[in-house]
């Protein structure tokens, strides 16, 4: 199987909307089938008893038609004897060749299993697989000897070809395309520096693997003085198995570990822990501050119990985007804003499904289509409305134009459906109720997804003052505002809110020494929390209180501080004004340096996990896919570092005005409730 095979993940083009009954809808036509599998016949367009998808792009439609393809074939050739091999035609017959081939594979499998090679990590507990941390420079790799034929001068180029096969996972088989070697050709000139196949595979993933090594070591050394947070990045997959993917952030970036499969510990707390409690060891339990799970549900609380319990100074959260997204999920469970969605997509669907529509609308508005794509799911249904109310204008004049009233659509049924939605004041009034609730929390969540960089210091307040925006537009009126705010303080109060949040709240200057700090019991409780569980020790505990009170007061260095508050991370505020009080110095730089975002952000392809985490794969390829997800996935990490800006201010929550949806164009509409559970 090729490497691009590995990318092809269904589940990134059709959503589960039944699972009782498996039933799966498309994502870009809304067909809803029976399962994944019938949904990538769907996609594919080549059978398998389903009606062919219309609106699916070309290039994914291909992929699936050749995955499919594939399959058959492979299917066909073991029902009548054929030996396949992804790099070989396939043939009825064995050549003399291709036996020896097969001889020579199998012992070096032989090799492998007879201890030469190093194996994977396999948990204690269970037999899934699970690729370690870092893996070893000492591993054997198809490698071409160095000798005279390796031109030293060309290595570099090969390498930084294989930099891009590996960051993007492309497929290795590339380089023997046509295409691309004229493009190296005509923009190098140079068609030798083109690695081959063999190449990849070997002395340039080697050099890789151990270049990546480097980049973890180095991070590694940076959480003794910041700490860290272990991040648990879970899914269940095709086959129904629990898979995580386990990354460490910190302030000097985020590394990934390793993946498991941890189906056999689910429902299991102690076996669950002994997982865990194997990654605090080999990250180093000191270290850790925090751990941030992806699941809200009882088991992982009653394993984030358990773990902290045993290991005092570790605090236990879920993913503030999780929880952001669950508000949003908990806001369409009202059944007045599910209306309000249902009839935004009604209008969606029906200018997007027909070209006259669809040509009217970029005639009369000023974008090419209503619906707003968005990488966070949850947040799209919402944006698309946004979309749609910016375009109210525009979208009133296309329906009582002459070119609509004389069209043929116009006298269907749908088309009259859309034409009353347009002309309806309660549709509009109804969609700014949804979007004064949901544009702050939308926000929030694309405010914490943009970048990596500490937010601890900053949630609470992010939080605080979508609250108060959300209150704001509906004039102060609690039984408006009411019904958000409750949502919101449930999934907060079960599952977001940490005693960090408060301490990262008091700790940070930019917000501490401003008018707009509240100085409440919730706040000082959660600080005095985190400083007893960071500190056993009580005499450090009492340092940390007496400096505490110099940093309250504004006095000596932290008087100066105060009136340093701009352009600076507050970790880094901390380390230049706070040297006189190191106790109270360490305690503060190790909170403000965390995160509290899970790997959404990311988005690291998981189905190079899911194939890796099979038995299928003998030991030579197995390992080769170990290397190339290490240095994949940090790639991916490495590179979101460096392309995001340095650390979220407090001016990027604030002003308020700038969370509210544009009302410029939407026109004069007073929001009403109108039927809330």
């Amino acid at each position: 199987m090729t490497l691009n095979e590995l990318l092809i993940n269904v589940k990134d083009h059709g959503i589960t909307v039944d699972p009782l009954k498996n039933r799966v809808k498309c994502n870009y036509c809304d067909k809803v089938v029976s399962g994944f599998s019938r949904l990538k016949y769907h996609l594919g367009g080549i059978g398998g008893d389903v009606t062919p998808c219309l609106e699916v792009p070309s290039n994914v439609k291909e992929m699936f038609s050749n995955e499919l393809s594939i399959k058959k074939q492979v299917s066909l050739s073991k029902e009548v004897g054929e030996l396949y091999h992804s790099l070989l035609p396939f043939k009825r017959n064995r050549s003399p060749q291709t036996e020896s081939l097969k001889h020579n594979m199998m012992n070096l499998i032989e090799t492998e299993s007879s201890g030469t090679k190093r194996h994977l990590k396999r948990d204690d507990r269970s037999d899934n697989s699970v690729t370690e941390s870092i893996p070893s420079p000492g591993r054997v790799f198809s490698e071409i000897p160095a000798s005279s034929s390796r031109d030293p001068s060309l290595d570099e180029a090969k390498k930084c070809i294989g930099r891009y096969f590996y960051e993007t996972a492309t497929d290795f088989d590339v380089v023997k395309s046509c295409s691309f070697r004229t493009m190296i050709d005509s923009t190098l000139g140079h068609g030798k520096i083109i690695p081959s196949c063999e190449e990849l595979k070997g002395w340039i993933l080697e050099d890789a693997v151990k270049a990546m090594q480097n980049f973890v070591k180095d991070i590694r050394t940076s959480w003794i003085s910041t700490g860290c947070s272990i991040v648990l990045d879970g899914w269940i997959d095709e086959k129904g198995r629990d898979l995580v993917n386990i990354l460490v952030n910190s302030p000097k970036g985020a590394v990934y570990l390793r993946s498991s499969d941890i189906s056999a510990f689910v429902g299991d707390v102690d076996a669950m822990l002994l997982f865990l409690e194997k990654v605090l060891e080999e990250v180093g339990v000191e270290n850790v501050i925090q751990v941030i799970t992806y699941s809200t549900s009882a088991f992982m609380k009653e394993v984030g119990e358990r773990l902290t319990n045993k290991h005092r100074h570790v605090f236990w959260t879920v993913s503030a985007s999780t929880c952001l997204e669950l508000i949003l999920v908990k806001f369409e469970s009202m059944s007045f804003i599910r209306d309000i969605l249902e009839k935004a997509r009604t209008i969606t669907s029906f200018v997007q499904n027909h070209p006259s529509a669809l040509k009217l609308l970029r005639a009369y508005t000023r974008v090419e289509n209503l619906v707003k794509s968005s990488k966070i799911r949850s947040a799209e249904p919402y944006l698309t409305l946004e979309n749609i109310v910016l375009e109210k204008k525009g979208l009133e004049n296309m329906f009582s134009s002459s070119e609509w009233r004389t069209s043929d659509l116009s006298d269907s049924i749908d088309g009259k459906n859309v034409d009353y939605l347009v002309a309806d004041p309660t549709f509009w009034n109804g969609a700014l109720v949804v979007l004064t609730a949901a544009i702050p929390i939308v926000r929030v969540l694309y405010l914490i997804n943009k970048n990596n960089k500490p937010q601890i210091g900053l949630i609470y307040e992010t939080m605080d003052r979508a609250k108060k925006t959300i209150k704001e537009g509906f004039k102060n009126k609690e039984s408006l505002y009411m019904p958000f705010w409750k949502d919101i303080d449930n999934i907060w109060i079960m599952h977001l809110h940490s005693p960090l949040h408060c301490a990262g709240y008091n700790l940070n200057p930019t917000l501490f020494y401003t008018d707009g700090y509240h100085n409440d019991l919730e706040v000082h409780k959660g600080l005095f929390l985190s400083i007893i569980k960071m500190n056993g020790d009580s005499r450090v505990q009492e340092l940390i209180m007496m400096q505490l009170q110099e940093y309250l007061r504004a006095s000596d260095a932290f008087s100066v501080g105060s009136k340093c508050l701009s352009d600076v991370s507050p970790a880094l505020w901390w380390k230049k004004f706070g040297e006189k009080y190191p106790e109270l110095q360490r305690l503060a730089t190790q909170i403000l340096s965390q995160s509290c975002d899970g790997a959404s952000k990311f988005k690291l392809k998981r189905s190079l996990v899911e194939f890796l985490l099979t038995k299928e794969q003998n030991c030579i390829e197995q390992q080769t896919l170990n290397d190339l997800i290490f240095v994949h996935y940090n790639l991916q990490l490495q590179n979101f570092e460096t392309s995001q800006s340095s650390y979220i201010s407090a001016n990027e929550i604030g002003p308020m005005n700038n969370w509210k949806v544009d009302e410029a164009q939407s026109g004069d509409i007073e929001p009403s409730l109108m039927g809330f559970d």
